[in-house]
């Protein structure tokens, strides 16, 4: 497919010239995958070119896999979306907000003015926020000793959230309760509970919060940008041994293992020869659950591991359970209603059921929505449905 040699070119092109270390994408109908490549370097302080089969760092693509498996026990009546979730967590059953700092530097906090539910965590409208586009809760981190999320540190958790549950959307920390509620209402580690309820079914055997000596073998290093625009090798690994699994990012993946996930998604439920969740209960997950709200820009607080956030800032964005939703088709095809996400070292997906099919395309670098990482997603989504175009006989619109 001359769509493919367009892809395979823009990819090669970018890892070449450096603009980018190295890149493995992946696009797929329900059935069939339509194109695979992997050009670049694993690590640019090394030799070993990058594969198919390369391990990263999904980080935020954790979150749609936590909330499929939190879908299941609400298919079995183990979770409520609706019921306060404070009765099976005790740690939110009584949040604070914070509202800013007194003239000591002291934070301010009031209770919350209501409860907090499972949809508003796997939708992010329950309040918590990522300290990196929130610099109130930096400084609230920095005042109170309490550690940052990425240390997977219980202590982690406890903080309060940044406005009242259900009153505006802001990426956060919420996806970890969701971990959080799926171990309780299992019995099982979140770990453990994927593993038997979506990774084995689904056959996503390279996908795990711990790397195992053979996805090690594979693993991609991390690169950050510098200022000047290049790229250097930075040491980065997730605690191997954590307090908690990070259900919001922890996982470590391959783009073959993601893609049957997200081809389960498009299959209403189905992978592998196993129904791991209802059909109605996939669609409903693709459904916007935030009502009159929006997804807003996300301004960077911490500049060294994001910049500014504002995909598709001409049309409104909504959330589902938990996936980023666009409302009109985009520049490079994807249509209206389709489903994404993304993590933190560049690493994104999207489902598009309207027209069957999916990507993933996986980088490993900081910070998170880089120019040069975007470009390439750019141009390997458009090169996926210049393909599909081609393929139906239809002129691109």
């Amino acid at each position: 497919m001359q769509s493919k040699a367009q892809i395979d070119q823009i990819l090669r092109q970018k890892s070449d010239a450096k603009e980018i270390p190295g890149v493995v994408a992946i696009a797929a109908s329900g059935k069939d995958v339509i194109y695979q490549g992997a050009f670049g370097k694993r690590d640019l302080s090394k030799d070993d070119p990058m594969t198919i089969d390369s391990v990263f760092w999904i980080a935020s693509m954790t979150k749609a896999v936590t909330s499929a498996g939190a879908m299941q026990l609400v298919e079995q009546g183990k979770l409520s979306l609706d019921e306060p979730i404070g009765k099976l967590l005790p740690d939110l059953a009584s949040p604070q907000v914070l509202e800013g700092f007194d003239a000591k530097g002291e934070p301010k906090l009031r209770a919350a003015k209501k409860p907090i539910t499972l949809r508003q965590l796997m939708t992010h409208t329950a309040g918590f926020c990522y300290d990196m586009w929130n610099g109130d809760m930096g400084k609230y981190l920095e005042k109170t000793g309490t550690p940052g999320i990425i240390t997977c540190q219980n202590g982690a958790l406890k903080t309060p959230i940044a406005s009242d549950p259900g009153t505006r959307w802001e990426y956060g920390t919420n996806i970890d309760f969701v971990g959080k509620a799926v171990e309780a209402a299992s019995g099982k580690k979140l770990d453990a509970y994927l593993r038997d309820h979506l990774f084995a079914p689904l056959g996503m055997n390279e996908t795990s919060f711990k790397i195992s000596d053979n996805m090690r073998k594979r693993l991609v290093g991390m690169h950050m940008r510098g200022e000047d625009g290049q790229l250097a090798p930075i040491p980065f690994e997730l605690e191997q041994n954590p307090e908690f699994h990070m259900g919001g990012g922890g996982l470590y993946s391959t783009a073959g293992d993601y893609i049957k996930f997200c081809q389960m998604i498009l299959n209403k439920g189905k992978g592998n020869g196993n129904q791991v969740l209802k059909a109605e209960t996939v669609g409903t997950m693709g459904q916007n659950h935030i009502g009159e709200l929006s997804v807003t820009k996300m301004t960077t607080a911490a500049p060294m591991y994001t910049n500014t956030v504002d995909l598709y800032p001409d049309q409104v964005k909504k959330w589902g359970l938990s996936f980023l939703i666009n409302t009109a088709k985009t520049a490079e095809g994807r249509s209206p209603g389709s489903l994404a996400r993304a993590g933190l070292a560049n690493t994104y997906f999207w489902i598009d059921p309207t027209r069957d099919v999916c990507g993933v395309i996986l980088m490993q670098l900081l910070p998170f929505a880089d120019g040069k990482c975007l470009e390439a997603f750019a141009g390997f989504e458009r090169g996926v449905y210049a393909g599909l175009d081609a393929g139906s006989g239809q002129k691109a619109a």
